[in-house]
């Protein structure tokens, strides 16, 4: 079979042209839970793509991994609720926080206490009925626990009248309240959803109606922020744009939870992505601040608490974990 010379010519230009290049493959670090859709938003819409990153969901069951996973290298960038162990390596200088994540709000659904039929008959009934029972948190020095010293200050009782059993991940906490080994759980609504519709928790409170606080933020390796600012300023575009999706879907004027116009698009998305059905979605939805500006003001008091409770260690500025070149601080 002979080739005419135009095809020839048109084969040759062809090879000889420089390939598409390829996006920058990172790694984000995630749980299956609504609150991130954020990032499933721009992973699913290819905004992330647009800004030529090729990014690899890598799903956790529990904070601590995914600031582990960051911190040696395992994953790129992580979005969790903040713990002990986030604040100990920033402070040592292995991560950054580049933005906010979920904010602990009035009126949202996030972060929960449930408490066991069996404990709630006996009348623990409110935040108020905690001094001496036993909760299951996923991690000492994670959200459930720091949340449980905001209701204890509130409350005005002290935080150690509360025996806390260290689970290891969320479904291991919802086995420990459910199964009888606790009271009572402090859980992300993704994970108390099941409990509460099957009757095997009831619902005490929602943490950020009584003790809003910035649950969590969004980082990286100290190496990456320092080597790869390009590639972390195309990584935060497509991230806000998620962030920004997400909030106007659920959020109305005076920051109220409201479903609007592009409720149902999101929903599917959170649902595709965390398996829940689009109804759990909905009753699920935590609050996010549109630009991802950061409560500073709140991160350094986490930092003192956490302190105080002999889990962070060593001699740093607080503020040097929060990278400055990337951060919006909230006003």
């Amino acid at each position: 079979m002979r080739i005419s010379q135009p095809i020839l010519a048109l084969l040759a230009v062809v090879a000889l042209a420089p390939s598409a290049p390829a996006g920058d493959h990172v790694k984000l670090g995630v749980q299956k839970v609504v609150g991130s859709s954020v990032a499933f938003i721009p992973y699913e819409k290819g905004y992330f793509a647009a800004e030529g990153l090729d990014v690899e969901l890598v799903y956790f069951q529990a904070q601590e991994p995914i600031v582990v996973g960051a911190a040696s290298g395992g994953i790129d960038y992580g979005m969790t609720a903040f713990t002990g162990g986030f604040y100990n390596l920033a402070g040592q200088g292995a991560l950054r926080l580049i933005a906010a994540y979920i904010h602990e709000a009035a009126g949202f659904q996030g972060q929960t206490l449930v408490a066991s039929p069996r404990a709630f008959d006996a009348g623990m009934k409110t935040m108020k009925n905690l001094p001496g029972h036993t909760a299951a948190v996923a991690e000492i020095g994670g959200p459930g626990h720091y949340g449980l010293a905001l209701i204890a200050d509130k409350f005005g009782f002290d935080a150690k009248t509360v025996r806390i059993l260290s689970m290891g991940t969320n479904p291991n906490a919802v086995s420990a309240v459910t199964g009888g080994q606790a009271d009572v759980a402090f859980l992300p609504i993704s994970f108390a959803r099941p409990g509460l519709q099957h009757g095997d928790t009831k619902l005490i409170g929602w943490l950020g109606d009584e003790v809003p606080w910035q649950l969590g933020g969004v980082f990286t390796s100290t190496k990456i922020a320092n080597e790869r600012q390009d590639q972390v300023e195309r990584f935060l575009r497509a991230y806000k744009k998620g962030v920004q999706e997400f909030h106007d879907a659920f959020t109305g004027p005076g920051e109220i939870r409201q479903d609007g116009e592009t409720t149902d698009g999101v929903v599917a998305i959170a649902s595709k992505y965390t398996g829940l059905p689009p109804e759990q979605v909905k009753q699920g939805i935590s609050y996010f601040d549109r630009d991802a500006r950061l409560d500073v003001k709140d991160i350094l008091h986490q930092i003192a608490w956490y302190r105080s409770q002999g889990m962070v260690k060593g001699d740093f500025d607080p503020a040097s974990v929060i990278d400055r070149r990337y951060v919006v601080p909230l006003p």
